[in-house]
């Protein structure tokens, strides 16, 4: 019986999982959703400020305002619960196996907030998820730059408005229907970037937390390279843009340079012709 429960709770959040992996903004549109996942998603609230004076409980139980994490360094906020059975592990293993590569480091450069939308997520099942994913992290960098909060409705309410983040508890298989997506704020509080899905391609997070830091965070590379790259927040992602315009002009210039040849190879036709005609009629 345990076994079909479990089943039924993963494939109710296998459609959403699906539906909003690659998504933007309220990525997939209610249309293609089922009726019970029509108002769940997220909205894009960028450059929203969230409420940092809100008081939410650490790991150790203490009551610490959302301040606490901000002012120097940017953050990657992760809207998740901590009884959830699928879909919230698989955003926080994405966001460890995006952040490994990275030369930017948790505690150093940035912070990770976990913020349990539950009401009933306790301090002790915090701790258990920030010693589980800060270790998958690295095992040797303790728990350092990773904080897992628990707090109450109100509390919860006025973050996940702030940020755009709707879900819905479902009472049928006892769970909470939500979207799946991380999102990168400035030190300020305000909302920089979102990324959607449950796997964070390691530019995309790094892009996003040296923009979020004003670039007081990563290399010179780091910084050429958002030159070279725009964030699209139709997909959450950070794309190309000027190497494809530059692609695109490099054809253009093919495509004119072959016309003026072939302008001149006409102009030299004619000239030829003309010099043939005038040596007939001598």
């Amino acid at each position: 019986m345990k076994v079909v429960v479990s089943i039924g709770k993963w494939m109710a959040c296998l459609p959403l999982a699906l539906a909003l992996a690659s998504g933007g903004a309220q990525a997939a549109s209610t249309r293609y959703l089922p009726p019970n996942l029509n108002g769940i998603g997220i909205d894009q609230n960028l450059n929203a400020q969230i409420p940092l004076d809100t008081v939410f409980r650490d790991e150790s139980g203490a009551s610490v305002p959302l301040r606490t994490f901000f002012g120097r360094k940017p953050v990657v906020l992760a809207p998740v619960y901590y009884r959830c059975p699928m879909l919230c592990s698989q955003i926080l293993s994405g966001v460890v196996a995006g952040l490994r590569p990275l030369s930017l480091k948790p505690g150093r450069d940035f912070e990770v907030v976990a913020i349990s939308f539950n009401p009933a997520d306790t301090p002790a099942e915090a701790t258990l998820k920030r010693n589980q994913y800060s270790h998958s992290y690295s095992s040797r960098a303790g728990t350092k730059g990773w904080h897992f909060l628990v707090g109450s409705q109100a509390a919860i309410n006025a973050v996940m408005q702030s940020i755009g983040f709707h879900y819905r508890w479902d009472p049928v298989n006892k769970i909470f229907v939500h979207a799946s997506g991380v999102m990168v704020i400035t030190p300020e509080g305000r909302v920089a970037r979102y990324l959607y899905g449950v796997e964070y391609e390691p530019k995309d997070l790094e892009l996003s937390l040296v923009e979020a830091s004003h670039n007081r965070i990563g290399s010179a590379v780091d910084r050429i390279l958002l030159f070279c790259y725009h964030y699209d927040p139709k997909t959450g992602k950070y794309g190309a843009v000027v190497l494809n315009s530059l692609k695109t002009g490099a054809i253009l210039i093919l495509i004119l340079m072959a016309a003026g040849m072939f302008f001149l190879w006409r102009h030299d036709l004619r000239k030829h012709r003309n010099v043939l005609k005038e040596v007939t009629r001598l």
